[in-house]
C-alpha cells in the first residue's frame, strides 16, 4: 500500500512518478500562458488602462461574448474544481444524500431562463457591472447598494479560497511538499487574472471543460471495467456506505434537508458575483436564454462526477480526509501520465472560476464600494490581487474545514440579496428601507443560527411533534422576506404628516 500526502491510503497504488508531474506541468502551464497572453494577441488597443471601455474590457470582456463562449464561461465558473473534489467526497461520506447537487442544478436553469435575461437587459441599458449597480438603479439607495455589494464580496472570498485548496490538493498528491503547492496555485492565478482579465477565463474555459470531460468520461468507463462492471461496483460501494434498513436511498429525516438544500442552493447559485459576471458579459439576452437551455448538459457531467465517490469505495480507497478521494482514486486506477492529466484538469477547473470570482469581486469594489475608481483598470487589477491575497490568507491561517464552513456561510449571505435583486424585478413594491431591514434581519438570523448549530447547513425545527432539518439559508430568506413585508406594511399604514 502506498501512503499519500493526505495521510490516506490507496490500496495497490503507487506514489506518482515524475511522468505525472511532467504531464501536469505541461497542461497547467500551457493554460496559464494562453490565458495570460490574451491581451497581446487581441491587441493592446482593446485593453486600455483607463476609461469605461477599458474597465468593461477587463471586467466584463466588453459585453461581447456569444453563445458558445458564454456557455463555456458560465459553466466554467459554476462547476468549479471544488465541485469535482467536494461532490464525490460528500457521496463517499454520506451516500445518496451527496447527490442533492443534481436536483439543484436542474432547478436553477429555468430560473436562469426567466430571470437572467431581464437582469441582463437592465444592466445593458444602464451600463451596470454588478448586482449592486442594478439594485441602486432600482431603489436609489446607497445603503442598500453597499449591503448587496458587501454580501457579494464576503460570500465570494471563501469560494476563491476553496479553489486554491482544490489546486493544492492535486499538486500535493503529486508529491510536492509543504506550502509549495499553495504558492504555485496563488502565483498562477494572480498572473492569469492580472494580465488577461475576463478574456483569460473565457478563452481557456473551453480547454478546462474538454479536459474535465475527458477525465470524467475516462473514469466512468475505465474504473467500472477495472472493478468488474457497474453492478459489481454498486454492490461493493453499498457494503461501505450507510443505508436505510428499508432499502430506500435516503434515510428517514433526510428528505426535507435534501429538498431544501437543493432549493436554497438553486436560488443562490446565480446571485454570486462570478456567475452574474458571466451572465452580464453575454452579447444579448437571447444568448442567456440559449445557455439556459444548453447548460443542463453540465448536470449530466455532475452526475458522473458524483459517482466517483461510489467508485472510491468500490476501489477500496480508505481515507480520513474525504477531499482526497478523487486524487487517490485516479492514482490507484490510472497510469501516471493520465493521473497527471486528470490532476491538471482539476487544477485548470479551479483556475477558471477563481479568476472570474476575483474579477467579480473587483467589479464590486470599484463600481459600488469605491465608485470613484469605477473606470480605473489598474485599481481593479490591484483589487482582484488583494481579494486573492485574502483568500490565500484564509487557506494559510485557517484550516481547510473552516474555509468550507465559511463557504457555507457565504451561500447563506448571498441568498439574502435575492429579495432586493430578484423580487425587485416584480410588481412587489417594497421600499429601499424595507428591503434593507429585511436583508439585515435575514443575515443576522441566519448567521446566528448557523454558528449556534456548529456551522451546519441545516437547522432542526420542531413542528407539531415533528423534527425537520431545513436549510438554514432558506429559513433566513423567509425571515428576510417576512421582515421586509412587515416593514413595508408598517410604512404604508403610517399616518401622513400634517401639512
Amino acid at each position: 500500500m502506498a501512503a499519500h500526502p493526505s495521510g490516506s491510503v490507496a490500496p495497490g497504488g503507487l506514489a506518482p512518478g515524475g511522468l505525472a508531474l511532467v504531464v501536469f506541468v505541461l497542461f497547467f502551464a500551457a493554460t496559464i500562458l494562453l490565458g495570460s497572453s490574451v491581451s497581446w494577441w487581441r491587441g493592446r488597443g482593446t485593453a486600455p488602462h483607463g476609461g469605461a471601455a477599458g474597465s468593461e474590457e477587463w471586467g466584463l470582456g466588453g459585453r461581447q461574448f456569444g453563445t458558445w463562449i458564454t456557455w463555456f464561461l458560465v459553466g466554467g465558473d459554476f462547476y468549479t474544481a471544488y465541485t469535482i473534489i467536494a461532490v464525490p467526497a460528500l457521496v463517499y461520506a454520506t451516500g445518496a444524500f451527496g447527490f442533492f447537487a443534481l436536483p439543484y442544478t436542474i432547478i436553477v436553469y429555468p430560473f436562469v431562463f426567466l430571470v437572467m435575461p431581464v437582469l441582463w437587459r437592465i444592466a445593458h441599458d444602464g451600463r451596470h457591472a454588478t448586482a449592486a449597480d442594478i439594485v441602486r438603479a432600482r431603489f436609489g439607495s446607497r445603503a442598500l447598494e453597499l449591503a448587496i455589494a458587501g454580501s457579494g464580496l464576503v460570500a465570494v472570498m471563501p469560494y476563491i479560497a476553496l479553489q486554491l485548496i482544490g489546486i493544492r490538493t492535486v499538486i500535493a498528491a503529486l508529491g510536492l511538499p509543504g506550502e509549495i503547492p499553495l504558492i504555485v496555485a496563488f502565483v498562477s492565478l494572480a498572473a492569469y487574472t492580472w494580465l488577461g482579465g475576463l478574456h483569460a477565463p473565457a478563452l481557456t474555459a473551453f480547454i478546462k471543460d474538454i479536459m474535465i470531460y475527458v477525465a470524467v468520461l475516462a473514469a466512468v468507463t475505465v474504473i467500472p471495467l477495472h472493478l468488474g462492471g457497474y453492478g459489481a461496483m454498486f454492490a461493493s460501494a453499498a457494503r461501505h456506505l450507510p443505508h436505510p434498513a428499508d432499502g430506500r436511498a435516503l434515510a428517514a429525516g433526510q428528505g426535507v434537508p435534501y429538498a431544501t438544500l437543493a432549493l436554497s442552493s438553486a436560488l443562490a447559485a446565480f446571485l454570486y458575483p462570478h456567475t452574474l459576471t458571466g451572465v452580464l458579459a453575454a452579447r444579448s439576452a437571447d444568448t442567456i436564454r440559449k445557455n439556459a437551455v444548453m447548460l443542463p448538459a453540465y448536470t449530466l457531467l455532475l452526475g458522473l462526477i458524483a459517482m466517483l465517490g461510489l467508485m472510491a469505495h468500490a476501489a477500496g480507497i480508505v481515507t480520513t480526509q474525504s477531499s482526497s478521494v478523487v486524487p487517490l482514486l485516479f492514482l490507484t486506477i490510472f497510469p501516471d501520465w493520465f493521473s497527471g492529466f486528470c490532476f491538471a484538469a482539476v487544477a485548470v477547473g479551479a483556475l477558471v472560476p477563481a479568476a472570474v470570482m476575483a474579477i467579480g469581486a473587483a467589479n464590486l469594489v470599484t463600481s459600488n464600494i469605491a465608485p470613484a475608481w469605477r473606470h480605473d483598470v489598474r485599481v481593479a487589477r490591484v483589487t482582484a490581487l488583494g481579494v486573492k491575497l485574502g483568500a490565500l490568507a484564509c487557506v494559510l491561517f485557517l484550516n481547510a474545514q473552516f474555509a468550507i464552513d465559511l463557504q457555507l456561510l457565504g451561500s447563506l449571505w448571498i441568498l439574502q440579496t435575492f429579495p432586493a435583486l430578484v423580487l425587485g424585478l416584480t410588481r412587489i413594491r417594497f421600499s429601499a428601507a424595507s428591503m434593507l431591514v429585511g436583508w439585515a434581519a435575514g443575515t443576522a438570523f441566519g448567521t446566528i443560527v448557523c454558528f449556534h448549530d456548529g456551522l451546519k447547513p441545516t437547522h432542526l425545527l420542531a413542528l407539531g411533534g415533528m423534527h425537520l432539518a431545513v436549510s438554514t439559508g432558506l429559513l433566513a430568506l423567509l425571515v428576510n422576506i417576512g421582515t421586509a413585508a412587515i416593514t413595508a406594511g408598517a410604512q404604508h399604514l403610517r399616518p401622513a404628516k400634517a401639512p
